[in-house]
């Protein structure tokens, strides 16, 4: 389903007060008499897709002006997801768009209930409106719009080109990158590589291991404190067993004492079970003691004083200490550091090589890109001579014989994602006119009825599902006019299409004709739209044709013309 504005309101918006216009998916034609507020219709339409507020526009005596549209969009197509994405909603299809202009300039902008920067509405437009009048921003002069425009009209023949150019494109830029980084990094490089050898070599001259700092500065506690060690090993074993050198008949050591305490509760151990456990627990404290004096005994045999031992301990503590203090917290930090270095050591040392590589890919790349850039401008050259003819051709029938429209491919030194073309649309007015680009090779007239050549031979190519064309059919007549009816019915089979005029051979050719009706009011003049039956369209094309509504002339003129383009429908 593609998007489509269902209604627009308007207040306070130049001489209209309050108009509601209801439109329709296919062609809406809006008329209505000289001063009655046409053009503010397409100027509402707008300010809507965020054109440039004036507050010069405003109503007199109104504080502000207001536009809000009701647009049908697809539920989860890219229009509801671009809205949602700025946290607007989209309720059951219809998507609300609002903006106010107060009369000191200031503006303010809505989006499925959300308020918005003005520009939201204006990068929300592209996808949906293209609005083709004297005084507006035309879309397709756009030199991106007009090259994507020129590669849909081309069509499937450059698709699949197109597919292979972009693939090689996105490698070959990322092959570039790596070589820029690699060839403008180089002294980095180069010197990160030298720290790092550096590094490996000081540590593999010092062959850590793992775990030693912990083990050597224990080492270095026991060896620093030898004397004290032993003497303590020695004053605790002598505690517990005795000196062997004091006189018998006086024990003072802990076993003598444990032994007596035994053999005095052993004598009555068999009167008391309670007793004899304890009994039991002396006796096992002996043995512990025992072995604990046995321990402290060799403990202080193997307690050595080693000076050489020392120093040679403390000079590799200070060693590793250096190393940890440089790379790591510990030695298996160390270890660490030096296996990660190594690693991006040859990752370094493989750069040569791998430029060697990248360059040859590169080049590579860049042959295939240039042989598909010149398939794509082979293709788009053949495109752009075609639709050239077909949009001359359709201006003949628009009442401009002499124009000539062409679509000038410039080759671009660099390769861009859509290939090397840079395509622009020129207009020449007369045989001997140079091609010039569109905004400057035709007056205003002209180029909403080139505009309009260029969207039906772009019709269902574009995306656009909108569009609103403000006196397309100035400066021509009768048979031209008819014309431009008739391709803008063409148009609307596949659009929506919404135009101001003030030609009835135009207006005969809508599916719905509203009028914007002109009521006054002593001096304040006011203007409604109104959507027209059939013998209200005769009614007001019979006021186009004859200047008289009920002219019967007129009348007939106008049920021959519905006629006509009913029939041509």
């Amino acid at each position: 389903m593609r998007p489509r504005v269902e209604e627009v309101r308007i207040q306070g918006l130049g001489v209209i007060d309050e108009a509601v216009l209801e439109l329709s998916p296919g062609f809406n034609v809006v008329t209505g008499e000289t001063g009655a507020g046409k053009t503010m219709v397409v100027t509402g339409l707008g300010l809507l897709f965020g054109g440039r507020a004036d507050p010069s526009r405003i109503r007199p005596g109104a504080e502000r002006a207001s536009v809000e549209g009701t647009l049908v969009v697809e539920p989860g197509g890219r229009v509801s997801q671009q809205v949602e994405d700025i946290g607007g909603q989209v309720e059951d299809g219809e998507l609300i768009i609002s903006r106010t202009v107060s009369a000191e300039g200031r503006s303010r902008a809505w989006l499925g209930g959300r308020t918005v920067p003005v520009g939201t509405l204006t990068y929300l437009a592209d996808d949906l409106v293209a609005v083709h009048g004297q005084m507006d921003q035309q879309r397709l002069l756009q030199p991106a719009r007009q090259r994507a425009a020129l590669d849909r009209y081309a069509g499937d023949e450059l698709v699949k080109p197109l597919r292979a150019y972009s693939q090689a494109y996105k490698r070959h830029k990322q092959v570039g990158a790596l070589l820029e980084e690699l060839t403008t990094r180089a002294r980095e490089r180069a010197q990160e590589a030298d720290l790092l050898r550096f590094g490996l070599e000081e540590i593999e001259k010092v062959d850590p291991k793992a775990g030693e700092d912990a083990e050597l500065r224990g080492e270095e506690e026991r060896l620093s404190h030898a004397d004290a060690l032993r003497s303590a090993a020695t004053t605790a074993h002598t505690a517990l067993l005795g000196d062997p050198m004091e006189a018998a008949g006086s024990p003072h050591d802990v076993i003598s004492l444990l032994g007596e305490a035994r053999s005095a509760v052993e004598v009555v151990r068999d009167f008391d079970p309670q007793l004899a456990s304890v009994a039991d627990r002396l006796a096992e404290a002996g043995y512990l003691i025992s072995d604990v004096a046995t321990d402290l005994a060799a403990y202080a045999e193997s307690v050595e004083a080693d000076p050489a031992r020392l120093a040679a301990v403390q000079e590799r503590r200070s060693v590793l200490s250096g190393l940890i203090r440089k790379y790591a917290e510990d030695s298996e930090g160390v270890l660490t550091w030096a296996q990660q270095a190594a690693a991006r050591l040859g990752e370094l040392e493989g750069d040569d090589e791998r430029i060697e590589e990248l360059t040859r890919e590169h080049e590579e790349l860049t042959a295939r890109l240039t042989d598909l850039a010149a398939e794509l401008t082979r293709v788009r050259q053949a495109a752009a001579e075609r639709f050239g003819g077909a949009v001359t051709e359709e201006l003949t029938a628009l009442a401009m014989p002499h124009a000539r429209v062409v679509v000038q491919l410039a080759q671009s030194d660099d390769f861009g994602p859509e290939g090397r073309d840079e395509v622009e649309l020129r207009m020449a007015a007369h045989p001997a006119a140079p091609p010039l680009p569109l905004n400057k090779g035709a007056s205003g007239g002209e180029l909403s009825r080139v505009m309009l050549a260029i969207e039906v031979v772009f019709a269902g190519a574009d995306p656009v599902p909108t569009f609103v064309f403000d006196e397309v059919d100035a400066g021509v007549g009768g048979k031209a006019a008819v014309e431009i009816g008739r391709r803008l019915a063409r148009l609307a089979r596949t659009a929506q299409v919404i135009v101001v005029t003030h030609l009835p051979q135009v207006a005969a050719f809508a599916d719905q004709h509203l009028v914007v009706e002109k009521a006054s009011d002593g001096s304040v003049v006011r203007s409604g739209v109104v959507t027209l039956d059939h013998e209200g369209r005769v009614r007001e094309l019979s006021r186009m044709l004859a200047g008289l509504e009920d002219s019967e002339l007129g009348r007939a003129h106008a049920e021959e013309l519905l006629g006509l383009a009913a029939a041509d429908r």
